[in-house]
């Protein structure tokens, strides 16, 4: 007898995700081609229809840096842009990204680290690092709506939705408030 015979469901008295029976898992016919820019390379994935974004990139893309904190839109850690614009990427399904361009916090890297990245080291902003990825996500999509240098309170304001359970979010503010001033003088 097999250890997943031995183990099975009705024996232990709770479902085994690995014992399921095969009726329930998805098949590749069910699934659906995507194809998008995600930061800025052009891909094609195979997902099911009820693949979140996030799944997507995590589990399809191989994109970790996007977390998969509450799966229900109250973290913000696991926002990415959609457009140029901050999305909850735990709420959106993946065939909404299809044909749009998705950026990650894994495409801020470049030759230099972005005016954000920078800040937030310098202001020692991050600490356990679970909710930055989707912090610099927001703020980036934030600063470039705005343009121009910030205030602590449109900070504030604008990352409301982004939650951390490490910090008291003052050095957070400070560092996209000194970001924005980066940013604004790298336009002129």
């Amino acid at each position: 007898m097999s250890l997943i015979e031995r183990l099975a469901p009705q024996e232990v008295g709770f479902p085994l995700p690995w014992a399921r029976p095969a009726r329930n898992k998805v098949r590749m016919s069910d699934a659906l081609l995507l194809s998008m820019k995600v930061n800025g390379e052009e891909v094609e994935v195979a997902a099911p229809a009820h693949f979140t974004l996030l799944e997507v990139l995590r589990y399809k893309l191989d994109l970790i840096g996007s977390k998969q904190g509450c799966d229900k839109g109250d973290c913000g850690a696991c926002t990415v842009q959609l457009d140029g614009v901050a999305r909850l990427s735990c709420l959106t399904l993946a065939v909404q990204a299809n044909g749009r361009e998705v950026r990650t916090v894994e495409g801020m890297t470049g030759a230099h680290l972005h005016p954000l990245q920078d800040c937030m080291d310098k202001s020692v902003a991050a600490q356990c690092g679970f909710c930055t990825p989707g912090i610099l996500m927001a703020a980036e999509a934030f600063l470039t709506k705005m343009g121009r240098v910030v205030t602590r309170g449109e900070v504030a304001e604008a990352m409301a939705s982004n939650l951390c359970r490490c910090t008291g979010y003052t050095k957070i503010v400070d560092a996209i408030v000194d970001a924005s001033a980066i940013m604004a003088e790298g336009k002129n």
